[in-house]
């Protein structure tokens, strides 16, 4: 069974992630072998379909594991104890913040999702659907309490949020006027007052 630690003592298979998202990313999905791969990451092909069985499941997991963080911080605005303004707000500005952070995954993502197998889509298709499932929940919220307003539906709300966040990737620039928190905070402004009754 293959080690689960390099000589440096880094998890093989986050060696095995950043490998494939710095590949993925300068050169594209399917650009990038397999044999690319496991020699940027220092190990052996055994040792990626160890851990993670294909190319397919690399690409995978590099928006998977976005996906989770971004659903487990959704998750904690959701729940808080604050109003619902407050709460999609937010919940509005961290997924901008924590799209940017993650640029390279979620431009390898955009960019390269129709490349997944069939089973992988449809998968990844179900975790964005929850992810947009429970901020939509929110703004359904805040519409039956008269907070915000019920002239446009919640599903055209999330459509418009979310299609400023999957577009960061093609003009954000670490380097440029404006750092991760102030686009945030415009974007969730502008989500609020497309609300505001």
């Amino acid at each position: 069974m293959p080690r689960t630690t390099d000589g440096d003592g880094a998890p093989v298979p986050q060696r095995l992630l950043a490998a494939a998202t710095r590949l993925f990313a300068e050169q594209g999905y399917d650009r990038t072998s397999v044999q690319e791969i496991v020699e940027a990451a220092g190990v052996t092909k055994g040792a990626l379909y160890h851990y993670f069985g294909s190319k397919d499941d690399l690409l995978h997991e590099v928006y998977a594991r976005m996906l989770r963080v971004q659903q487990e911080r959704l998750d904690h605005f959701a729940d808080m104890d604050a109003p619902v303004e407050r709460r999609l707000r937010e919940a509005a500005a961290d997924v901008v913040v924590s799209t940017i952070e993650n640029l390279d995954d979620a431009s390898i993502f955009f960019r390269s999702m129709h490349q997944l197998s069939p089973e992988k889509h449809k998968q990844v298709r179900a975790e964005r659907r929850r992810y947009h499932e429970r901020f939509r929940a929110l703004i359904e919220e805040g519409q039956k309490s008269g907070v915000f307003s019920t002239a446009t539906p919640a599903d055209l709300v999330v459509d418009y949020h979310f299609g400023s966040v999957h577009h960061l990737s093609t003009w954000y620039r670490p380097d440029g006027p404006l750092s991760p928190q102030q686009v945030a905070d415009h974007l969730a402004d502008l989500l609020l007052r497309a609300l505001r009754p």
